[in-house]
């Protein structure tokens, strides 16, 4: 269970991996009533174009991937993200010869709640000593993953091949429920670490095939709101569901990790007293604790989100990443082309639904519930 936060409930919304908890055609009067037949071809057209296409269809003409060695420092690790503008990282185990897992702003976001819980300061000599490969044994002990005989068991990575189906990728991502596969060559004796695939570029490549043929696919001009697609927020006097947190400004960082972390989502709305967008806080912007060695200094209950999200507008000030709009939003009306357009840009994970003009918070879809959608 979500322990009590000072925030703002309201029944239905499970999270970034969302379902739909209660009927969300009730949003909208007159709702436009969409066919089964075209929601089955419209995704039979999908399937066919994603099994038929490759991984290799996403790496880029140039670029650069950043790579991890295990033995790391976590906060050299912590400050290389932080500069480099990204938000996860392969990790390299040179004693193994193979990568070996990905370093994410969870990792972070645990190890802060960690020694929170301890009653300690995060302090840098702590993490100047405890290396990359210390803090995943200690996490595969913290999360206690169990498989079938009781012990502990370590996750592999999940990776593809650049000759891996698009389908297989997006299948990959969303059944291990990670944001990224890294794309690796076994050709010679190394592997070659070529990209790091997201729903994002798989997205992409579906808009991109299906622009000059909109009516192969009749679901794109449906309005959102006729689609079960996202998560929507109940009538008034519902109670169905697990609860969807909006945060307010005022409340904790401690808060909004906790969220993060025991909801399993990826961001909370930040919202005023009438429940109108004012801003989001994701995972990835634990990263801008790093400026200026922040993380050493702060205490998690007495820094605000408001402070927090000052703190990576400096940071996105100083190396330029998290650049442009930062709430991304739509409207219940808005067809499904409109939404898959916008998904589909580097860097947007996922569209908070609000009324227009009020900015009222409806709903949310995210990246995976739309692939949960199209794949069926």
């Amino acid at each position: 269970m979500i322990p009590r936060f000072p925030v703002s409930k309201t029944p239905g919304i499970s999270g970034d991996s969302m379902e739909i908890d209660g009927d969300p055609f009730h949003h909208a009067e007159a709702v436009p009533k969409i066919l089964d037949a075209d929601v089955e071809l419209s995704r039979h057209r999908i399937s066919v174009f994603l099994s038929t296409h490759t991984a290799y269809e996403l790496l880029p003409e140039s670029g650069k991937v950043v790579a991890l060695d295990v033995a790391l420092p976590v906060k050299q690790a912590f400050h290389i993200l932080y500069e480099q503008g990204i938000s996860v990282a392969p990790l390299w185990d040179h004693d193994v010869g193979r990568f070996v897992g990905i370093l994410s702003p969870l990792d972070f976001i645990l190890i802060l709640r960690e020694l929170g819980n301890h009653g300690s300061d995060l302090t840098e000599e702590e993490l100047e000593t405890h290396a990359i490969s210390a803090w995943k044994e200690g996490k595969l002990q913290l999360t206690r993953k169990f498989d079938g005989n009781g012990s502990l068991h370590p996750r592999r990575l999940i990776d593809a091949g650049p000759h891996d189906s698009l389908k297989d990728v997006a299948l990959k991502l969303l059944q291990n429920k990670v944001a990224t596969v890294p794309i690796i060559t076994h050709d010679g004796s190394v592997p070659q670490l070529l990209h790091l695939a997201s729903l994002t570029g798989v997205l992409k490549c579906i808009c991109r095939h299906f622009k000059h043929s909109p009516a192969s696919l009749p679901i794109l001009q449906q309005p959102i709101c006729s689609i079960p697609l996202g998560t929507w927020v109940p009538k008034i006097g519902e109670s169905n569901g697990r609860p969807f947190a909006m945060l307010r400004p005022n409340a904790s960082l401690s808060d909004a990790l906790s969220l993060l972390v025991q909801a399993e989502v990826s961001a909370v709305p930040i919202v005023d007293d009438n429940d109108s967008l004012l801003d989001i806080y994701s995972r990835s912007d634990i990263t801008a604790l790093a400026k200026d060695r922040a993380y050493a200094q702060i205490h998690l209950n007495e820094l605000s989100i408001h402070q927090a999200l000052q703190l990576t507008q400096e940071a996105s000030a100083t190396y330029g990443f998290f650049n442009g709009q930062r709430c991304h939003m739509c409207l219940r009306s808005d067809p499904l082309h409109k939404v898959m357009d916008r998904l589909a840009i580097p860097g947007v994970r996922r569209l908070v639904i609000v009324e227009a003009g009020s900015k009222r918070v409806e709903g949310i879809i995210s990246l995976t519930d739309l692939f949960r959608f199209l794949l069926g």
